[in-house]
């Protein structure tokens, strides 16, 4: 929809990104990890962080998997959603909000 309203595809998917990553943390914060003492703002920097080591993951992990194995990408895809996924919670869960 970015695209289409005159955004470059790069911008679109970066504010997407943080779009979809606040929204996250808000429910994150809110339900997951309910009365942690980290404060909002730095909550939601550390976060961040965690969501691009996340997508760094995610790219490198897929392109990998893709490029020197004969699973089918859409197999791939999941595969790399579970680890990068399970990645990103612990993550927030020992570093963000220690709640673990």
């Amino acid at each position: 929809m970015l695209v289409q309203l005159g955004m470059g595809k790069v911008a679109a998917a970066a504010l997407a990104f943080v779009i979809a990553n606040s929204i996250h943390y808000a429910f994150g914060r809110g339900w997951i990890f309910k009365g942690t003492d980290r404060a909002v703002a730095e909550g939601y920097v550390y976060f961040l962080i965690n969501a691009g080591i996340g997508l760094v993951i995610t790219i490198a992990l897929f392109a990998a998997l893709i490029r020197w194995t004969a699973i089918n990408y859409l197999v791939a895809r999941v595969l790399v959603s579970v680890v990068s996924g399970l990645t990103v919670f612990l993550l927030n869960a020992i570093l963000n909000f220690r709640r673990l």
